[in-house]
């Protein structure tokens, strides 16, 4: 009886959600025609990281804050598909990690469109087929991915939004461990999991693919051979888990872009990536953090690739706390900019995670 009475509240409550949801949603929709009458993004990331700072502010549990924001993030992602889904271009094939993190930020609502490289989802949002892009930038083992930085470099899209997603890598295939001849993966998973593999399958060769998913494809299909992928892999190629968790770092984290036409606005708790190359003289590279340490801007990250322009030429990539608007941080890339060469403000966006 008291099961019973308990359910009947529960009831009531589910009947009070869905009022109240689809009131939300209702004020949803005028906010994006006004969006569209004006002219304005349909996609807010500073509005979206201002919604979930406020509602983990007010969860008092027994909720966990990140289910809290599972149940939003699909609340919200229906406010990105009114007149037309939101079209979302991502390094895939389906079920990459990249295809995980962006199903992480928009939700299922929205139209997802996998790209066979970086590249290319630069170029399907600059060509319009796309709204937005989501791309890997950093691994917390392997560093920096180079082609992202490398894109960056010359396209004229921002970065809007970035989010993390913890990385955990699996050996799959259709045969028994004792049978696998080759293993399949991405160079970087192969670089997460290289102890693993030096101790579990030291005879086994290793082939570079260009994605998880792809690795995936192939070991359903080639007799003997594995592939390291996520666990939605296994279960959208059928294939049977042989280890779980096998990368060698327990805090495996992949950092990911969303990359856009416009920055995010200010929430108060943002992040400014700008990049640019200096003089070749003495102390050039000191006298360029020189600015920030006098504004007090902290620096979060640096990173030099080749210009592939000039020998010896370097880029160098930085994150900074603070938007490109706050006056302190305007300060000092106006005063870095006169000792560079060149410099380029990527975007800024909230800090997310």
């Amino acid at each position: 009886m008291q099961v019973e009475n308990l359910r009947k509240r529960i009831d009531q409550l589910d009947s009070k959600i869905v009022k109240l949801l689809n009131s939300r949603a209702d004020i949803s929709l005028k906010i994006g025609n006004l969006k569209k009458k004006y002219g304005r993004s349909i996609y807010s990331p500073d509005r979206e990281a201002q919604v979930l700072r406020k509602i983990k502010s007010l969860n008092k549990g027994p909720l966990k804050d990140k289910s809290l924001e599972a149940i939003y993030r699909e609340v919200m992602s229906f406010s990105l598909c009114q007149d037309r889904p939101l079209k979302i271009a991502y390094l895939g094939p389906d079920a990459t990690f990249t295809h995980l993190a962006a199903l992480k930020k928009f939700g299922t609502q929205v139209e997802y469109a996998p790209c066979a490289n970086i590249p290319e989802v630069f170029l399907e949002v600059e060509r319009g087929n796309a709204d937005y892009g989501v791309v890997p930038i950093e691994n917390s083992v392997e560093g920096a991915i180079s082609h992202t930085l490398d894109m960056l470099v010359d396209s004229e899209l921002k970065i809007c939004s970035q989010m993390s997603l913890n990385v955990s890598h699996n050996l799959l295939a259709k045969c028994t461990r004792e049978r696998i001849k080759r293993v399949y993966s991405n160079p970087s998973v192969f670089g997460q999991c290289r102890m693993w593999l030096q101790k579990n399958l030291p005879r086994v060769e290793t082939i570079d693919v260009s994605s998880t998913t792809h690795a995936a494809q192939i070991a359903a299909k080639e007799k003997n051979s594995a592939c390291i992928a996520s666990l939605l892999a296994a279960k959208v190629y059928g294939l049977n888990v042989l280890a779980k968790g096998i990368e060698d770092s327990p805090y495996n984290v992949t950092r990911f872009l969303v990359i856009g036409r416009n920055s995010s606005g200010r929430t108060g708790r943002d992040k400014t990536s700008i990049m640019f190359s200096i003089k070749d003289r003495v102390g050039a590279l000191h006298d360029m953090l020189v600015p920030f340490k006098k504004y007090g801007i902290n620096l979060t990250k640096i990173e030099s690739r080749p210009s592939k322009r000039k020998p010896w030429e370097y880029y160098f990539f930085v994150d900074l706390e603070g938007h490109w608007e706050d006056p302190m941080v305007r300060k000092a890339i106006k005063k870095l900019e006169g000792n560079c060469n060149f410099l380029k403000i990527l975007g800024s966006y909230p800090i997310g995670e």
